[in-house]
C-alpha cells in the first residue's frame, strides 16, 4: 500500500471517529445544525476558515494562476474581507436574533412570499457551491491515488465521505474537525510552496522561467480591475447573508464569540490563496500543457510522500469541511423554511432532526450532478453566489434602514435578483457590465427603492 493511500485511509478513519465521537451531541436539531450554539471563538475560526479554503480558494486560485499570475490570490484577500465586514456588521446581530435561515429573518419581518422566494434562491446558491467540492475532491484523490480513482470516481468518493461525515456528526462535526484539518493545510501548503519553489531552483529562476506575455506578479492587471473588484463585492456580498456564515454565526456561544471567531478567520484564510497561486504558477513552468484545475494536485505529487499525502489530505478534508456546512445549510433551508413552515408545522424535534438529516443525503446526491457539469471552480462559484446580492440589501436595509423597508421588499428584491442572474446566464446582451455581481446591485437597489416609493405597508423595525 502506497503512503499517500494510508495516510487518506487514516485521515478518513479520524474524521470518521470525530463524527461518531460527536453523534451523541446531534441527536436534537439545535446540536445538529447549530452545535447546540455552543461554538466557541477557535471553532468558529476554524469553521469559516474551512468555509472559504475550500475547492475554489485552493484548487481554484491555483487554477486561476496557472493562466494569470499572483492576483489570483487575491480571491482569498476578498474572502478575508467578507469575513472582517461580517464580523462587525452582522455576525453577532444573527446570534442575537437567534435566527436560523435568511427567509426566516424575511418572514420575520415581511411577509410569507418573501419567505419562499428567498429559499428557492438560497438553496439554488448552496446546490451550486457543494458540487464544487466534489469537483476538488475528484482533483484531488485523482491526482494524489491515479492508480485507484479516475477524476469522475474522485468526486464519486468524495460525495460519500462529505455526505457521510455530514449526515453523522453534523455542525459538532466541522467544529471539531475543521481545527485539524486548518492547521494541517498551513504545515502542508507551507512546507509545499518552500519546497516546490527551491525545486525548481529558487525563487529568482522561477520568475525567469515564467512564460512571456503576462504580468504574472501584476495584482490587478491579468485579471483586470473589473474582475477583481467584482471578487470583492460578491464576498463581502455573500458572507453577509449566505446561509453557511449565517448557521456559523448563529452556532456560536454567544455575540461577541462570533465577532471574535469571524475576525480570527479573516486572519487565518488571508494568507492561504498567495501560497496556493505560487503553486500554480509554478505548474505552468513545470507541466504547461496540464489541465489548469490539476495544477495544484499535481505540483504537491511530485514533492516527498509523506508532505504530498499530509497536504493534499487536509486539502480534501477542507473541502469536507465546506461541504459540511454548505450541505447543512442546505438541509436548514429545506427543513425549516419548506417542510416545517408549509408541509408539517407540528413535527416534532426528533422527527424534525430526521428530516433534516434526509434532506442532506438527498440533496447531497442531487448536486452530484451539477459536479459533472461545472466548470471553472472560481467563476462557478462567483456567479452563484452573486445571488446573495439581494439577500445582503433587504438584510441591511432591515437593519440599517428599516424606514425605507415595506412589506413587499423582500419579494420583489429577491425576485428581480434572480431574473437578473437567469437573464445573465442565457442572454448575452446583459452583459453590459464586467460581471454580474454588478449588475444584481444596480438592479436589486433600484428595485428596493422602488418598492419604497410605491408601497405604503410599513414593517416593523429590527431590533
Amino acid at each position: 500500500m502506497s503512503i499517500q493511500l494510508g495516510i487518506v485511509i487514516l485521515y478518513v478513519c479520524i474524521l470518521v471517529g470525530i463524527s461518531m465521537y460527536v453523534r451523541k451531541r446531534t441527536l436534537n436539531s439545535v446540536g445538529f445544525l447549530f452545535a447546540g450554539r455552543g461554538l466557541t471563538t477557535p471553532m468558529v475560526a476554524a469553521n469559516i476558515t474551512a468555509t472559504a479554503v475550500g475547492a475554489a480558494s485552493t484548487i481554484g486560485v491555483a487554477e486561476n494562476a496557472f493562466t494569470h499570475g499572483i492576483s489570483a490570490g487575491l480571491y482569498n484577500v476578498a474572502w478575508a474581507a467578507g469575513t472582517i465586514v461580517m464580523a462587525f456588521l452582522a455576525a453577532g446581530k444573527y446570534r442575537k436574533m437567534e435566527c436560523t435561515t435568511i427567509p426566516e429573518f424575511f418572514e420575520r419581518f415581511y411577509d410569507k412570499k418573501g419567505r419562499i422566494i428567498a429559499v428557492l434562491g438560497m438553496i439554488t446558491v448552496q446546490l451550486v457551491i457543494t458540487s464544487l467540492q466534489y469537483i476538488a475532491g475528484g482533483a484531488i484523490l485523482s491526482s494524489l491515488l491515479p492508480q485507484f480513482f479516475t477524476f469522475e470516481q474522485g468526486m464519486i468518493v468524495s460525495a460519500i465521505v462529505f455526505i457521510g461525515t455530514t449526515l453523522i456528526g453534523g455542525l459538532w462535526f466541522s467544529g471539531i474537525s475543521n481545527i485539524l484539518s486548518v492547521t494541517l493545510i498551513y504545515i502542508g501548503v507551507c512546507i509545499s510552496t518552500f519546497t516546490i519553489i527551491q525545486k525548481q531552483g529558487g525563487w529568482d529562476q522561477l520568475v525567469l522561467s515564467l512564460p512571456a506575455g503576462v504580468a504574472w506578479f501584476d495584482p490587478i492587471a491579468p485579471l483586470g480591475l473589473a474582475t477583481v473588484i467584482g471578487w470583492f463585492v460578491v464576498m463581502i456580498t455573500q458572507t453577509l447573508t449566505a446561509q453557511g456564515p449565517v448557521q456559523i454565526a448563529c452556532a456560536a456561544a454567544d455575540e461577541k464569540t462570533a465577532k471574535r471567531g469571524f475576525l480570527w478567520g479573516a486572519v487565518m484564510m488571508f494568507p492561504i490563496g498567495f501560497l496556493c497561486a505560487i503553486m500554480g504558477m509554478a505548474a505552468r513552468v513545470a507541466h504547461p500543457a496540464l489541465n489548469a484545475t490539476l495544477a495544484l494536485p499535481n505540483m504537491i505529487m511530485g514533492l516527498e510522500p509523506i508532505v504530498a499525502g499530509v497536504t493534499l489530505a487536509a486539502l480534501w478534508a477542507a473541502d469536507i469541511g465546506t461541504c459540511s456546512h454548505i450541505l447543512l445549510a442546505a438541509g436548514t433551508l429545506f427543513s425549516q423554511d419548506i417542510y416545517k413552515r408549509f408541509i408539517n408545522p407540528r413535527i416534532t424535534d426528533h422527527q424534525y432532526t430526521i428530516i433534516n438529516r434526509w434532506a442532506v443525503l438527498l440533496l447531497g446526491l442531487g448536486t452530484l450532478w451539477m459536479a459533472f457539469n461545472a466548470s471553472g471552480i472560481v467563476k462557478t462559484m462567483l456567479i452563484g453566489l452573486s445571488l446573495t446580492t439581494a439577500f445582503t440589501i433587504v438584510f441591511l436595509g432591515t437593519i440599517f434602514l428599516p424606514g425605507l423597508c415595506r412589506k413587499n421588499t423582500a419579494f420583489y428584491t429577491t425576485a428581480a435578483g434572480i431574473i437578473t442572474l437567469i437573464c445573465w446566464q442565457f442572454i448575452p446582451a446583459t452583459h453590459v457590465v464586467a460581471h454580474p455581481i454588478y449588475l444584481e446591485w444596480i438592479v436589486c437597489s433600484i428595485t428596493f427603492v422602488l418598492v419604497a416609493l410605491i408601497d405604503s405597508q410599513r414593517i416593523k423595525h429590527a431590533s
